[in-house]
């Protein structure tokens, strides 16, 4: 894909390197908050962002201002416990969405928003509920030179009060090898200016930026482009922080390559976005019953994001996407059923060109999948089984399935064209529940199962949908 010289790709040409090569978002702030020299000991991973309500909603591109409303509207009703938000820096200039992820200096001074607006927006999710994850760009800068949305002019290695040149790895090209580590975590991921983790300065730079971020009550960061940073960096990094909450790292799989997502877990939590390929092949194969594997070959639950898509792999066409419709949305349906890993629904808007910004706020180019009515109740669903172990699967060899959640919960799903109807064992004590995926928000009838004492339930569950049962409905 090209893109006009002085805006570099964010994933080159072939699909296999724009599976690799990602520039990610990171929230680039004022530094305010000075922050100690001492390297402290690694902070633990945690297995899940902390609370009783682990579900994140991805944002993507939203003003700070709709997602203060999102919080108190939409996501703290329904229950989310997290809302992760794109870049707070100042970036190049330009309308394509990636020119967000190509920071030029670390004040709050792009369209997202300025600094009053995110720390407002803190203010209001917490007041929902909703802790807030903020995007962290800590790889690198940008790949040219001119004006960033907040004024300050810079060039390529030289960001006046940041950086100059020699904050920077020496190695001035292009990752073209992912089996050299030295050549994934020096060089420039394609293009961008490729900060020197290795550096005591940068790494203190760094800390102030992600400090001054916790200032204005951000509760923790999605590390952005970790693969790109040794994980021994990233842990002296985080070991200057003051108190850096909870972390979870970008670090894309790539079978044979040098740097491996297991590297980062000591760090925090990690995208694992082998799920997210995984779901692709589960519901546009037609084979819903490989699922019962979906944890094998991957990061221990305790240390797994998962995610149907994100703003990358909707584009490059790796994993489902809202244009995938019904199956999309059963795909995050499942996702929020299962108990591995810690869910994170993705919430961007429409597009035909893949280098598209956001539509103005309000308008109806937004997927809004994140207020769906079959993803709110599977978020109250979440909460209600919490940690409960998976028990009763049962599949038809094809393309329907259904598991239960200890006692607490019990969830059917249908990806054939026809519908299923059939006696499920639930494991849930007998009684009347509210199907969770079909029922309105404030009321259940006519959406109601009935479970005997034997646990049973005759159900029947509709093409391309599912039907959801939890203890608290």
């Amino acid at each position: 894909m090209q893109r006009r010289r002085s805006r570099p790709a964010r994933r080159p040409g072939s699909p296999t390197a724009r599976r690799r090569a990602r520039v990610l978002g990171g929230a680039l702030t004022g530094m305010v908050t000075a922050v100690g020299l001492t390297v402290l000991a690694p902070w633990p991973s945690q297995a899940t962002p902390p609370g009783d309500r682990t579900v994140t909603a991805t944002l993507f591109e939203w003003k700070y201002a709709d997602v203060a409303r999102a919080c108190t509207d939409q996501l703290g009703p329904a229950g989310y416990g997290y809302v992760e938000v794109s870049p707070a820096s100042e970036h190049i200039q330009g309308d394509q969405w990636w020119t967000s992820y190509q920071p030029v200096s670390y004040k709050i001074a792009g369209r997202l928003g300025d600094r009053t607006a995110f720390a407002s927006m803190v203010n209001a999710c917490h007041g929902a509920g909703v802790k807030v994850i903020a995007d962290a760009v800590i790889n690198h800068m940008s790949a040219g030179s001119g004006t960033g949305t907040g004024g300050t002019q810079y060039t390529k290695y030289n960001y006046p009060g940041y950086y100059q040149d020699w904050d920077f790895h020496t190695c001035r090209k292009p990752i073209s090898d992912y089996t050299n580590r030295s050549d994934v975590q020096n060089c420039e991921l394609v293009g961008l200016a490729d900060l020197d983790t290795g550096s005591d300065y940068v790494r203190t730079t760094l800390a102030k930026y992600l400090d001054d971020l916790r200032s204005l009550g951000a509760d923790g960061f999605r590390i952005d482009a970790a693969k790109h940073i040794a994980a021994t960096d990233l842990a002296a990094i985080k070991g200057k922080m003051k108190d850096p909450g909870y972390w979870v790292q970008e670090v894309v799989y790539g079978a044979n390559e040098a740097v491996q997502p297991d590297e980062y877990t000591g760090t925090g939590d990690v995208d694992e976005f082998r799920y997210g390929t995984h779901l692709k092949s589960a519901f546009q194969g037609g084979n819903l019953a490989q699922l019962k594997s979906v944890a094998d070959g991957k990061l221990g639950s305790d240390n797994a994001r998962t995610f149907v898509d994100n703003w990358d792999t909707e584009r490059n066409g790796s994993t489902l996407s809202y244009k995938d419709g019904a199956a999309y949305t059963l795909a995050n349906v499942f996702m929020l059923a299962s108990p591995y890993g810690s869910p994170n629904v993705y919430s961007g808007y429409t597009w035909t060109d893949k280098d598209a910004g956001p539509p103005p706020s309000g308008s109806s180019g937004w997927t809004d999948e994140h207020a769906k009515r079959e993803i709110t109740g599977m978020v109250g669903f979440r909460n209600a089984v919490g940690s409960a172990g998976l028990t009763n699967w049962w599949d038809n060899g094809g393309n329907a399935i259904a598991f239960g959640r200890g006692s607490t919960g019990f969830v059917a799903l249908n990806g054939g064209d026809g519908e299923v109807k059939r006696t499920f064992a639930t494991s849930l004590p007998a009684g009347t529940y509210c199907d969770v995926v079909a029922a309105d928000p404030s009321a259940c009838a006519g959406h109601t199962v009935s479970v005997g004492g034997d646990g049973s339930a005759a159900i029947t569950v509709p093409a391309h949908g599912a039907v959801a049962l939890h203890i608290a409905r």
